[in-house]
C-alpha cells in the first residue's frame, strides 16, 4: 500500500464534518416540510359532520334506466353541391329510440374486434 492510498483511507475531519452538515440540512427540510403540511391542513375547510353527508332520496336510490338510443342522420349532400366539413355539422344528438328491441350480435361472434369469434360469414 503507498503513502497516497493510506492518506486516502484515513478518516478525514473535514469529510465526516461536511457528512454531519449534510445530514441536518437534509433533517432540516424534512421538518420543514411537516411544518408546511400542517400549516397548509390548518388553513383547509373543516370535514362535513355528519347531519352535512348527502343522503338518498325519499324514494330510495336511483335505479339506472335502460333505454336504446338513435343518432341523428347526417346531412345528405345534394348531387352537385360540395360537401360538409365537420365545422359546418352540428352537434349529433341522439334520441330515445321507437324500437324496445335491444341489438344483438350474430350468432357465434362475440361481438369485439379481436373476440376470438368467427365473425359474421
Amino acid at each position: 500500500m503507498t503513502t497516497a492510498s493510506t492518506q486516502l483511507a484515513a478518516a478525514s475531519g473535514l469529510m465526516s464534518l461536511v457528512l454531519f452538515i449534510v445530514a441536518v440540512g437534509v433533517l432540516a427540510l424534512l421538518a420543514g416540510g411537516f411544518w408546511m403540511n400542517s400549516r397548509v391542513k390548518y388553513n383547509e375547510s373543516p370535514r362535513p359532520r355528519p347531519e352535512e353527508q348527502p343522503k338518498l332520496p325519499p324514494d330510495g336510490p336511483v335505479r339506472e334506466v335502460r333505454e336504446n338510443r338513435e343518432s341523428q342522420e347526417v346531412p345528405q349532400t345534394p348531387k352537385g353541391g360540395r360537401p360538409l366539413t365537420p365545422y359546418e355539422l352540428t352537434n349529433m344528438d341522439s334520441r330515445p329510440s321507437a324500437s324496445k328491441e335491444r341489438p344483438r350480435w350474430s350468432r357465434g361472434s362475440s361481438g369485439s374486434f379481436g373476440g376470438g369469434g368467427l365473425g359474421a360469414h
